[in-house]
């Protein structure tokens, strides 16, 4: 068994930090020193050792204008073409990791998805194992029109959340507003495509339409349950609900804010554990009448402080401790195995070409 974590920003932390996801995170905070810019949480060597498999790398951009703009988001866009340029630069990254680092596979078919899994059975050693990355667009605002997908699509593209904020497209979490026109097209265009559908961050309005309008694979790659934060980019009981009668996956992630809605950004301490993640996952299949809905979508590298994570987590390599923290909880095996990445892979395996 190994881990499918559904969200990390991997590409848009080389973009905007200059990290290299091949060095260790240790490596690159000391490399970093003082700095305003959130710790590193996450590297190829860091997932490997914690046994993460395959990771949904997202390539996001953030407008000018984004009231919400950190110090250290340095590369933002004004037009149309320049969140193309931006978003084009995070893809050309992924596609040069899978070039130069034998460890790393771009999962574009099938093939590449089972030979990846080959990589990870028992008894390979660590050295030859073989992480996949799967493309994920995170906010639609790069494709110039719908039908440009087609581009993307042979760059490696895999999924798609039409909002991270608002775009053309689609309203997103925390604005009034739903599927524009535009969205409404692009929705049948990624579905021509057979392309997986990620409703992370859309307006509440919007994730219903989509839900409703589109045919094919759909999951929430970084989302958690609004029963334990009230947050716009929660979702409540019907959307949960939702998801799983489309047999959709939620990635739930391990950011504090998310897990426990009494903690606060100053406590002295984390107040935060493991065990809170579990909770979630719990309600999740506690709600739908199954462990096939809950996933991880950790997040764990989405530009929080380092006190925003639970006590037990340094760094992505101790993510390998939600199997113990699930099994503590009574979850049987297999059903460990499928939130854990089984949930995720049934999801790729439906949505990806062959090859």
């Amino acid at each position: 068994m190994f881990i499918v974590d559904a969200h990390q920003n991997i590409a848009f932390n080389a973009q905007q930090l200059g990290r290299d996801y091949a060095r260790w995170a240790w490596q690159l905070r000391e490399s970093e020193g003082e700095s305003t810019a959130p710790p590193a949480m996450t590297s190829l060597p860091d997932n490997l050792m914690s046994g993460i498999g395959i990771v949904y790398g997202s390539m996001s951009v953030i407008p000018e204008s984004f009231p919400g703009r950190e110090s250290w988001h340095k590369l933002t866009y004004r037009s149309g073409d320049d969140a193309k340029l931006l978003a084009m630069g995070q893809m050309d990254y992924y596609r040069r990791l899978a070039d130069e680092e034998d460890q790393i596979r771009l999962i574009l078919t099938r093939s590449d998805l089972e030979a990846v899994i080959a990589s990870w059975q028992d008894g390979a050693p660590l050295s030859g194992r073989v992480q996949g990355i799967v493309a994920l667009m995170e906010g639609a605002e790069p494709l110039t029109e719908p039908r440009q997908f087609e581009e993307w699509m042979e760059l490696g593209v895999r999924v798609v959340a039409p909002a991270c904020l608002p775009t053309r497209y689609c309203a997103a979490a925390g604005f009034e507003g739903e599927l524009t026109t535009l969205g409404y097209e692009l929705l049948n265009v990624l579905s021509d495509y057979g392309i997986l559908l990620d409703v992370s961050d859309m307006s509440e309005r919007a994730c219903q339409q989509a839900i409703e309008r589109y045919p094919g694979g759909i999951i929430a790659s970084h989302a958690n349950p609004r029963y334990f934060y009230d947050s716009p980019r929660s979702l409540p009981d019907q959307t949960i609900r939702a998801l799983a009668e489309r047999d959709g996956v939620i990635g739930i992630m391990v950011y504090n804010r998310y897990l426990r809605r009494d903690w606060h950004h100053s406590d002295p301490n984390r107040r935060v554990s493991l065990d809170h993640w579990v909770d979630a996952v719990d309600y999740v299949c506690q709600l739908t009448g199954s462990a096939a809905h809950a996933g991880l979508g950790s997040d764990i590298d989405g530009g929080y402080a380092y006190s925003s994570f639970p006590e037990e987590v340094d760094t992505s390599a101790d993510l390998w401790q939600l199997g113990d923290y699930l099994g503590k909880r009574g979850f049987a095996n297999d059903d460990v195995e499928a939130i854990l990445g089984g949930n995720h892979l049934r999801k790729l395996k439906e949505a990806l070409p062959e090859g």
